[in-house]
């Protein structure tokens, strides 16, 4: 009996030896090889490698879990055994699913002695960050938005027309919209004869997201086509820029800011509030993305009239748009009264200068402007 006291005593000394050396943490260095900024519904690579230093021998496990919307192909989990300094490598690829700025939590690390009795575990901080940026947008862009984003030299089909000043009058050509047929020109001469007006070129692009109304689809739908027109006007050499209410990106073709229009984009958010559109440079175009033209946005268009040289209001009602390739979703049987009232407003809104186009369905911008 006494032997076995003995003994007792002797394995409980041990184990509480063991459960004491190894409760102390061993030193962990933890660093992630991935891009810091990417588009969404991209596919990039991620490298993980994990050092331990410890002068007892140990196992260890390292989870280190990934944003909830960044997902990988596999856990990001590093397992390794070993006595002073051990290095484990981990690769994946990351799908992006959704664009924003994603933090990077920081991993757990358990660590246990060789035969695994008693398990430690500690957090490991790594703070680190992930912009993704919005990807495009679904629809067959620009022939509508060219004519509104053009530069440089102007023709029958480049650059936008302005029906307050009238050129002349020509011969009708194959392509010209009825509603410029000079109806009575054409009754005298017998020849078939179109109104000409004069056309102007934009000198650079603001555009405006309006986040005080509307909801999550909107404004992912929304964001994609600022993005869509980010990079049609960069194509074209202009300068552009992305604003919401109370901020702005620099107008501009350089990389800085470029990207400075899609992380604002990529930050974008649902934030109620009256609408605030930020002065834009004369001459420039500026386009107007809304769910809910409320007149108070209107009014604030017609504001910015008077130094852009064009405004386009785009509104996507919800519950009336999908993007081609979405999955259907639940559609309403009519239009909001604020996107009606904004239709009867149109000529009048043309006339002043301020275009307007309502998506519906999974219509084209191409086919809208045709």
């Amino acid at each position: 009996m006494t032997t076995l006291l003995v003994w007792l005593v002797v394995i409980v000394l041990l184990t509480a030896v063991v459960w004491l050396a190894y409760s102390v943490p061993p030193g962990v260095t933890l660093s992630r090889d991935l891009p810091d900024r990417a588009f969404q519904g991209s596919r990039v690579p991620l490298g993980v490698r994990v050092e331990l230093h410890t002068r007892l021998p140990l196992r260890f496990a390292l989870d280190d879990p990934t944003p909830r919307t960044v997902v990988p192909d596999m856990p990001v989990t590093l397992v390794g055994a070993g006595m002073g300094t051990v290095a484990v490598d981990f690769h994946t690829t990351l799908d992006l699913n959704r664009r924003g700025v994603h933090a990077w939590p920081g991993a757990t690390l358990r660590w246990a002695d060789p035969l695994g009795l008693f398990w430690h575990a500690m957090p490991v901080p790594a703070p680190q960050g992930l912009l993704v940026y919005p990807g495009t947008h679904g629809l067959v862009l620009p022939d509508l938005l060219r004519p509104l984003l053009s530069e440089g030299g102007l023709s029958r089909r480049l650059g936008l027309d302005d029906p307050l000043s009238l050129r002349g009058v020509r011969e009708y050509v194959s392509g010209d919209p009825p509603g410029r047929v000079h109806w009575k020109l054409s009754a005298r001469t017998g020849t078939l004869t179109v109104r000409e007006p004069e056309r102007t070129a934009a000198s650079s692009v603001t555009i405006y997201l309006d986040t005080g109304a509307g909801g999550d689809v909107y404004l992912e739908s929304a964001v994609r086509l600022a993005a869509s027109l980010v990079q049609e006007a960069l194509a074209m050499t202009l300068p552009v820029s992305v604003a919401l209410p109370g901020s702005a990106s620099p107008a501009g073709t350089t990389p800085d800011a470029v990207q400075g229009a899609l992380r604002l984009l990529a930050r974008a958010a649902l934030n109620p509030g009256d609408p605030v559109i930020p002065h834009t440079r004369a001459g420039g175009n500026l386009f107007i993305l809304t769910a809910r033209p409320r007149p108070a946005l209107i009014e604030q268009a017609m504001h910015a009239r008077a130094h852009a040289s064009r405004v386009v209001i785009v509104a996507l009602p919800e519950g009336f748009y999908l993007e081609p390739g979405e999955t259907p979703r639940r559609q309403w049987a009519g239009l909001p009264d604020m996107v009606r009232d904004l239709e009867r407003q149109a000529g009048a809104l043309a006339g002043a200068g301020i275009l307007v186009y309502v998506l519906r369905g999974n219509q084209s911008v191409l086919n809208l402007g045709a």
